[in-house]
C-alpha cells in the first residue's frame, strides 16, 4: 500500500508505462504476496519480459514469480543482447569462474540483473504512472512476520559504496590486508574493501568483495585499485567508476590504461603514505 508515491521518480527514467501494485493483504516480509500480485499482473498483461534486481529481496522474489509462471528464470545477469527475435543473457556459471551465454526461448522471459551493470537511462519524457489493485491469492499466508532486526557491525557492501579500495595479488599475502583496510577507514564510512578474482580465487578474500565480470559491478565516485595488473574481466566490473586510481610497480599494466591517476611504485609503501596525507588533510 502507498506505493503511488515511488511512482514519479520512477516514470523518469525512460520507461513508457510505470505500473504500482497495491496488493490485498500485503505487508513488509510478505513476499508471498507480491510475488502472486506479480505474477497475475504479468499474466493478465501478457508481458514478455519480467526483469528483477539481483539484490536480496530480488533473489527472494523472482524465483517465486517464475514459480507461479512456470517459467525458468536466468539469474545474476551480466549482459543482454537482443538477437533476432530473442533475448541472450550473459551470466556467471561454476561459482563465478566462467561466463555463459543462454538463449531464452518462449514468453515471459524471466531476468535477475545484478545491479549496476546498466547505467541508468535518461530520457526527457515523462513515463504513464498508473496504481492497480490485486486482491488477495489463494496460498497466501500461513505465517506471521513478527518484525525485522537491523544487523550491526555489518561492512559496507562493495556495490553501494562511494569510495572502493580493491587489492590484488600483488598484495602477495593475504595477511598484508590490513594496509588497504586502514586506507579505507581512513576514507571515511561511505568506503569499502573489494578485490580482484586472482585474490577471491587464492581465499584470500570473501567473494562478496570481488570486483568484475565474475563478481560484483562497482560504480563508486572513486575507486583505488591496488597491486591489480587490470584484467579484463575486473575492468568490466570498475571501468565506470568516477575516478580510478591505480597504484602498480608495473609502469605496463593494463590497469593504467582505464586509471584516471596512476603510481608506478610499491603498494606496500604508497598505501600507507595515502592514508597518512588523507587523514593530515582531514585534520586542517
Amino acid at each position: 500500500p502507498g506505493v503511488g508515491g515511488v511512482l514519479g521518480p520512477l516514470a523518469a527514467l525512460g520507461a513508457d508505462r510505470v505500473t504500482g501494485i497495491e496488493a490485498a493483504g500485503w505487508e513488509p516480509g510478505r513476499v508471498d504476496v507480491s510475488a502472486a500480485a506479480l505474477a497475475g499482473h504479468v499474466r493478465s498483461r501478457g508481458h514478455a519480459v519480467v526483469v528483477f534486481a539481483a539484490t536480496g529481496p530480488g533473489r527472494d522474489l523472482a524465483p517465486r514469480v517464475a514459480a507461479k509462471l512456470a517459467r525458468p528464470l536466468l539469474t545474476d545477469v551480466t549482459d543482454v543482447e537482443v538477437e533476432g527475435s530473442g533475448i541472450v543473457a550473459t551470466r556467471p556459471v561454476f561459482a563465478g569462474k566462467a561466463l555463459a551465454r543462454v538463449r531464452a526461448t518462449g514468453v515471459p522471459v524471466l531476468l535477475s540483473i545484478r545491479p549496476n551493470v546498466f547505467a541508468v537511462a535518461e530520457s526527457p519524457r515523462e513515463a504513464v504512472a498508473e496504481v492497480v489493485s490485486a486482491e488477495a491469492a489463494e496460498g497466501c499466508g500461513g505465517y506471521l512476520v513478527k518484525g525485522f532486526e537491523a544487523s550491526e557491525g555489518a561492512a559496507l557492501d562493495v556495490s553501494e559504496a562511494e569510495i572502493v579500495v580493491s587489492g590484488g595479488r600483488g598484495m602477495k599475502d593475504p595477511s598484508n590486508w590490513p594496509i588497504l583496510a586502514d586506507l579505507r577507514d581512513a576514507l571515511g564510512e561511505t568506503a569499502a574493501l573489494g578485490a580482484s578474482r586472482a585474490v577471491v580465487d587464492a581465499g584470500w578474500r570473501p567473494h562478496a568483495e570481488q570486483v568484475g565480470q565474475t563478481g560484483k559491478t562497482v560504480t563508486p565516485k572513486l575507486y583505488f585499485a591496488m597491486a591489480i595488473s587490470g584484467a579484463i574481466q575486473h575492468l568490466a566490473g570498475m571501468r565506470t567508476a568516477g575516478v580510478i586510481v591505480a597504484v602498480n610497480r608495473d609502469a605496463d599494466a593494463p590497469i593504467f590504461g582505464v586509471a584516471d591517476y596512476g603510481i608506478v611504485g610499491d603498494v606496500f609503501e604508497v598505501a600507507p603514505r595515502l592514508a597518512e596525507v588523507i587523514r593530515e588533510l582531514q585534520d586542517e
